[in-house]
């Protein structure tokens, strides 16, 4: 690791294709947005020779956020590859961004990934977000670092950034997030900050300098090493508390030296089985300069203390039908088994779909089975094709360099799979599989759009096609009651990166309009109505009269339609029209334009013409007569009524609930739940929940998180409804 004698040369060469799982290693970086993530990657890339001394690649460019759209908003909002070779292996390095609407693509970072470092602000510590995904590492075992940046600014304290690690981190242990390394500082400047020019290894007890721009070692002197004897004691018996070896702490008190190379061989193995959380630290390179400080160590820390693919147990595999399916762990020679983990659209190449091999070995040209379910209700069809690939490459920047091969463990980027979506299990065609997929988080702010003109409508459900199969977290939605096409997404700068991309990138124009909730009417009393359909003007008459009566019903009773004619006032041939007429009516609404619900329409009487009466006449009198009734009733506008459980941080629990009562909701009850926090069950108008999802994140500032089901329909106050039912009358 970081401590050993002698640091492993970089590769200059370009990434390559991986022979063995354990030559790989994958490894995903997480953090809050600004944290320095971008940053890092680039610095590692430098220290591994994969990028010039300017952090660009040999053909220009940088390695991560290329994307226009990351360009202009300055942040990370996709996932990146960056592939390097480090003392023989490959580190294929994963670059999630941090702002909480790109959840979706962090998510596909992990899944993707054997291991996570995060990445913390020296200057602005750890937010509840990147406090929350690490609970979520922790629930599946994932081995994790912490790596500190910004080091640089005049706040920045490592001491009390490694103190606040272990409060965010360590709350079952503390012992067990401690840091490696101690930063070596300079001189003090003209505003008395003293700059971080160096480390100081814990257990080695070396420095090593970072101050001439490249990493070099040295011994510390006799004065020094009093400092460092509190945090490496401290670190030793932390490493010795989660070794195997339980003779190993008797031993280390009892007075006897352990030797370096056990002690890294137990912090290793303590790393990669997710129980010890080292902190180092970490800083980009200088102007000129070959490595950034810290990053030698970091690289170590992945090759030597993060595992293999070999020692990670794959997600569950079935076959199409539903069968379990036992697979070898991370076999090149077994069946083939990957998982499309992000889709991307390239203007020269078209749809191009990074994969994870977690068994067989891809190969260019061959034939897969593409097979994507369970994700019907968020616009992805379910789909079980066999496509041909194209060619296998890794990602650096805008650019794709070719390999020959991508076995079990690594990742690559495959062309022309036209039907794969992000999700997707690509298997071998004679033997189609299907991964269970990962979780993703539910898009709960609603956007409707319509397009802007008659030829972005021909353009529009292609551009959202691609969209939706770029991201699941997205969800598109054609809803029938609002008419209405809503794109379903996980906050503001999510919808906003949909919208440039419809624009920008599949040249579709659309505009943004208010989202309409499924509103329904029902009457509030017994009311009748008669509708009367006569019409002589030359040629063929139409007659029709019937005579209706309507009643409320118990909500979620649908309409029902009783016949109760007598004497034949009514042909029984037409009273199916009747029925048909007042049923469309009900459709089309009788006071606010929106459905007719829980009634009781029951036929009385009618007359009818032996020549002049038809079944159009009938259906048109069905319709003015369930419409005259209404004119006379008391009609209740009724509104969807959402269950919503927020999960939120016991301090912002009063705020939470006195903000759900503002939206007319009624708490039904709270549960206090693992981690200081409280379930909020509430019921609440769909009405006013439609920015929740920004406004809860706003009320907790990042740390709170709500889901929500429909519950039913209930009507709504009247002074609410006499407003909205005013705009259904003027709004044309």
């Amino acid at each position: 690791m970081g401590d050993k004698a002698n640091a492993h040369p970089g590769a200059a060469g370009r990434a390559t294709a991986a022979d063995h799982p354990a030559s790989v290693r994958n490894v995903v970086l997480v953090g809050h947005s600004g944290s320095g993530k971008t940053t890092l990657v680039e610095a590692l890339a430098l220290t591994a020779g994969a990028v010039n001394r300017a952090g660009r690649v040999e053909d220009g460019g940088t390695v991560s956020d290329y994307d226009e759209i990351e360009h202009r908003q300055q942040r990370s909002v996709q996932l990146s590859l960056v592939p390097v070779e480090w003392g023989g292996y490959k580190i294929n390095i994963l670059d999630t961004p941090g702002y909480a609407d790109f959840v979706g693509e962090l998510r596909a970072g992990l899944r993707a990934a054997d291991a996570a470092l995060f990445v913390v602000s020296a200057s602005d510590g750890v937010d509840g977000s990147t406090r929350m995904v690490w609970e979520e590492c922790a629930a599946v075992g994932m081995p994790r670092a912490i790596v500190v940046t910004h080091l640089e600014s005049a706040r920045a304290d490592f001491d009390d950034m490694t103190r606040i690690c272990a409060d965010a981190f360590g709350a079952d242990d503390p012992d067990a997030v401690l840091p490696l390394y101690l930063p070596l500082h300079g001189s003090p400047g003209p505003d008395g900050h003293a700059p971080v020019t160096g480390l100081t290894g814990l257990l080695s007890q070396k420095l090593f300098d970072y101050s001439s721009g490249e990493r070099k070692e040295a011994e510390p002197a006799p004065d020094q090493l009093p400092g460092i004897e509190e945090a490496r004691n401290r670190l030793i018996e932390g490493i010795i508390a989660e070794s195997e070896d339980e003779t190993l702490m008797d031993r280390y008190l009892s007075g006897e030296e352990i030797d370096f190379k056990t002690l890294v061989e137990d912090l290793e193995r303590a790393v990669a089985r997710g129980t010890f959380f080292p902190v180092l630290a970490a800083a980009p390179a200088a102007e000129g300069a070959r490595q950034g400080l810290g990053t030698v160590e970091l690289l170590e820390l992945v090759t030597g203390g993060f595992p293999t693919p070999l020692e990670r147990e794959a997600p569950g595999v079935t076959t199409i039908d539903g069968r379990p399916r036992a697979l070898k762990l991370c076999d090149p020679d077994g069946p083939l088994v990957a998982e499309v983990v992000k889709t991307a659209s390239d203007p020269y190449v078209g749809r191009v779909s990074l994969v994870r091999v977690f068994s067989g070995t891809l190969r260019p040209d061959e034939t897969v089975h593409v097979s994507g379910h369970g994700l019907a209700d968020r616009g992805h069809e379910d789909h079980d094709v066999d496509e041909r690939i194209g060619a296998l490459s890794a990602p650096f920047g805008k650019h794709q360099r070719s390999l020959t091969h991508c076995i079990a463990g690594d990742l690559a980027c495959v062309a022309k799979l036209n039907r794969a979506e992000t999700g997707d299990t690509l298997s071998a065609k004679d033997d189609p599989l299907l991964m269970e997929p990962w979780q993703m988080p539910d898009p709960l702010l609603p956007l409707a759009i319509q397009a802007h003109s008659k030829a972005d409508e021909d353009k529009l459900s292609q551009g959202l096609g691609r969209l939706a199969a770029e991201d699941p977290t997205m969800r598109l939605e054609q809803n029938q009651d609002t008419r209405q096409v809503v794109l379903w997404c996980l906050g503001e700068a999510h919808a906003d990166v949909a919208l440039e991309r419809l624009r920008n990138r599949y040249g579709v124009r659309v505009d943004v309009v208010p989202h309409k909730v499924s509103l329904r009417e029902t009457f509030g009393d017994r009311a009748t109505g008669r509708g009367r359909h006569v019409k002589q003007s030359g040629g063929h008459g139409q007659f029709a009269i019937c005579a209706i009566e309507v009643e409320p019903l118990p909500g979620g009773s649908g309409i029902e339609f009783v016949d109760k004619v007598v004497g034949g006032a009514v042909p029984r041939q037409f009273i199916p029209s009747v029925e048909k007429g007042v049923r469309a009516q009900a459709a089309k609404g009788v006071a606010a334009g929106c459905p007719l619900v829980d009634v009781r329409i029951t036929l009385l009487d009618g007359k009818a013409h032996s020549v002049d009466s038809s079944d159009a006449a009938f259906q048109t009198a069905g319709a003015l007569a369930l419409r005259e009734a209404a004119a006379d009733a008391k009609i209740h506008l009724l509104e969807p009524v959402a269950e919503v459980t927020v999960l939120v941080g016991d301090e912002y629990v009063g705020s939470v609930m006195s903000d759900l009562s503002g939206r007319r909701g009624r708490v039904v009850g709270t549960e206090q739940t693992a981690g200081g926090r409280t379930l909020v069950r509430a019921e609440v108008p769909e009405i006013e929940i439609g920015r929740y999802a920004v406004d809860l994140r706003s009320l907790s500032h990042g740390t709170a998180r709500f889901d929500r089901t429909y519950a039913r329909h209930e009507p709504m106050p009247p002074q609410i409804a006499e407003r909205v039912s005013e705009q259904a009358r003027t709004t044309p």
